[in-house]
């Protein structure tokens, strides 16, 4: 088949367990929203509704400001080109993320400069961060540290790296929306429909600095501060009333929609504690939640465990593939040696996750996956 065919190729068949099976708001849900829509005739352009969310999520973060976008590779990217770092400069991130992260900080004029990151953590930490930029390979004008699955991070001591070194820094939240806890740097969340908080496609950008998050504001919307003048430079990121609508009914069932991912964590952890050699993040299911769940396997043990488990039709997901600088998109962008990078692509795999997914559903995956191991060793 020619290239320009592929788009009508036959479809991988869908496993009969999915890795993913998002739940958004119902209809009955949205639907007092919507009619509120339809009496103001309010449709985008920082209306009410969306005024309404940025509030809420204030409230929920304990955050100084927030406000809301398109979708997060917008929001990174507009939150990099608020703090204005020079065009064309490196802008460190970990080869450890989604391709997003990389996007964004090109879409902003930089260029994605991929680094290693901690092993325990999966982060890129600010003392690493201090040391790599003693050996950059040029100019660095921003740093975009991510928190891998929703992991939780300190951002403060982002603050102080940015206070430090003066550049420019934003945090790749994504799936942070229930361990995240903002600070002067700005964090951007992804509000896609995949994620625990999801609305379909948005972001929300935290920062207690209240000048940048008036910035980023601007600049998601044309560059216009009080007029119909564009004063800087400046991209159309803004979030609709109709985004903002599913955003307010996501929250209005936020507790159990938390509590129904708590569940799912919990369930996994019990029925993989007898399992030898996997482990889950720590306190994973006990004082956070995300809307994935990845495991780490022993090393040499994923060609087996992806076979028993795509074999009966388990769904399971190498997230990030095998780095941003496998991709075809990157491989030519400038690197460090990745050493730990190359390990969490042996060893990191995403399991079935989402609400309602049932308990004997989860110990029959993590009896598979068990019994996949048990093989492996012998």
């Amino acid at each position: 088949m020619s290239p320009d065919r592929l788009w009508d190729a036959d479809p991988v068949p869908a496993p009969d367990i999915p890795v993913a099976r998002p739940r958004l708001p119902t209809a009955e849900g949205i639907l007092p929203y919507l009619r509120e829509i339809d009496a103001l005739r309010w449709y985008s352009n920082n209306g009410p509704l969306n005024r309404r969310f940025q509030q809420a999520l204030e409230v929920r973060f304990a955050a100084g400001h927030i406000v809301c976008g398109a979708n997060a590779t917008l929001g990174l990217a507009l939150a990099l080109m608020a703090q204005t770092p020079p065009k064309g400069s490196l802008c460190m991130m970990p080869s450890w993320t989604f391709a997003a992260s990389a996007h964004a900080a090109i879409l902003a004029g930089l260029v994605p400069w991929l680094v290693d990151v901690d092993l325990d953590s999966q982060q890129l930490l600010p003392e690493a961060s201090a040391e790599f930029l003693r050996q950059a390979p040029g100019h660095v004008g921003a740093v975009m540290p991510v928190m891998p699955f929703g992991r939780p991070m300190d951002l403060a001591n982002w603050d102080g790296f940015k206070s430090e070194t003066g550049l420019a820094v934003v945090i790749d939240a994504a799936a942070a929306f229930d361990t995240l806890t903002p600070s002067q740097v700005p964090a951007v969340v992804s509000l896609h429909a995949t994620k625990a908080l999801g609305i379909g496609e948005g972001c929300l950008i935290a920062s207690n600095d209240g000048v940048l998050i008036g910035e980023i504001a601007k600049a998601a919307n044309f560059g216009f501060l009080g007029s119909r003048e564009a004063i800087s430079p400046a991209l159309n990121g803004k979030l609709s009333e109709y985004g903002a609508a599913v955003g307010l009914a996501a929250l209005d069932v936020w507790p159990h929609t938390r509590a129904a991912y708590k569940h799912v964590a919990m369930s996994y952890r019990r029925s993989l504690a007898p399992v030898s050699g996997v482990s889950l993040p720590a306190g994973f299911g006990e004082r956070w939640i995300s809307s994935t769940v990845t495991v780490g396997l022993p090393l040499g043990s994923m060609d087996r465990a992806l076979t028993a488990l795509t074999e009966t039709g388990i769904g399971v997901r190498r997230w990030w593939g095998g780095g941003l600088h496998r991709q075809a998109a990157f491989a030519h962008l400038p690197k460090m040696p990745l050493p730990i990078t190359d390990t969490l692509v042996a060893t990191q795999l995403g399991l079935p996750c989402w609400t309602d997914l049932a308990d004997k559903t989860i110990f029959r995956i993590c009896e598979i996956l068990a019994e996949a191991l048990a093989m492996t060793k012998s």
